[in-house]
């Protein structure tokens, strides 16, 4: 079975398990206090052109969501994001469990826009019982969303006006930012400048695991620690962390696997829509949304896996197909030959 479901089926990339062997015998202080993860915020410090920035590393993508949102929201506060935001329909309550509602709001492609997140705050601010209601606190976009689509710089910038205008911090939540970053014109700078808070994902871009913080809002910066270890995301051998981070970027590597896995991407959209194949929201990212027919996608399903998404109607199965840093050329050549012949 040639799998592609998910954009974390395998394990690591060669170099990050290079580096982990050649660095497994040190001796190291713990819980992220050692020098890899010093070298490794630095090396995130210097990409984002951020010299300010404190940078944390927690384990996985909806521990970091928690933490987040739990550290930068007052108690009566909530978060606002699309119904299709990861933290809204693919994290079991977990940020509702820190005593914080999410204010979601309709989407399609994914996307949050400027004008939803000022149309919300609108009406909660002149509703005459305001102070009945969960007061907006937060803005949490994903980029790439949840249906592979990008934010423009000028989109992010919009948002951040209305969050200024709100008094609303900006989270962006970047589990499968590589992807982002090789398909869109928004840059770790931008991101650095905008954003409140923000992470850069490494569980699917080639890690074992592992999410790296970056916070540039002073008021956000306070007792972080202490929430990561309240939160269960302190690791006692937090240098697995800095070491895999150290490997993805030092030497461009995390661009290298960004573009790779788009370039596949894209040569896998233009063979479904040679095929004749809709796509349920054209993507530039990693993340590619077909409508087949079903009994194309029987056929399919004896040699490649695939995740399913939905059915538009009776004869037809919309199903995600993710590329990755371990995704071979071969496998797409197969899978577009294959393709081709049904």
């Amino acid at each position: 079975m040639i799998r592609f479901e998910c954009d974390y089926a395998t394990g690591a990339h060669p170099k990050v398990l290079e580096k982990l062997v050649e660095t497994n015998r040190e001796e190291c202080p713990g819980y992220g206090t050692d020098g890899h993860c010093a070298r490794a915020a630095q090396l995130i410090r210097d990409l984002c052109q951020a010299p300010g920035a404190d940078v944390h590393f927690l384990v996985g993508g909806t521990q970091t969501n928690m933490t987040v949102i739990a550290a930068a929201l007052r108690p009566h506060q909530g978060v606002v994001c699309t119904q299709m935001g990861h933290i809204n329909d693919h994290e079991t309550g977990a940020v509702e469990a820190t005593g914080h509602k999410i204010l979601p709001v309709p989407s399609v492609d994914g996307k949050l826009t400027a004008r939803q997140v000022a149309d919300l705050c609108k009406a909660h601010y002149e509703d005459p019982s305001v102070e009945h209601k969960v007061q907006p606190g937060m803005v949490y976009l994903s980029h790439p969303t949840e249906m592979g689509t990008v934010y423009t710089l000028a989109e992010l910038e919009e948002i951040r006006q209305v969050c200024d205008q709100y008094h609303l911090s900006l989270f962006l939540d970047g589990a499968r930012l590589v992807y982002g970053l090789a398909a869109s014109d928004v840059t770790l700078p931008d991101l650095a400048r905008l954003c409140d808070v923000f992470y850069l994902g490494g569980t699917k871009a080639g890690l074992l695991f592992g999410e790296a913080v970056v916070i540039t809002n002073e008021a956000l910066k306070a007792d972080f620690r202490y929430l990561i270890k309240q939160r269960g995301g302190m690791l006692a051998k937090g240098r697995l962390l800095g070491v895999q981070f150290e490997a993805l970027l030092e030497d461009g590597l995390y661009r290298e696997i960004g573009r790779k896995a788009v370039g596949q991407a894209q040569r896998l959209q233009k063979a479904f829509l040679d095929k004749g194949w809709s796509l349920l929201i054209p993507t530039p990212t990693n993340q590619q949304f077909p409508v087949i027919p079903n009994q194309a996608l029987e056929i399919l399903n004896r040699k490649y896996s695939s995740c399913f998404w939905c059915r538009p109607d009776g004869d037809h199965t919309a199903v995600r197909f993710c590329t990755s840093w371990s995704t071979r050329d071969e496998d797409i050549d197969a899978l577009i030959a294959d393709i081709q012949a049904l």
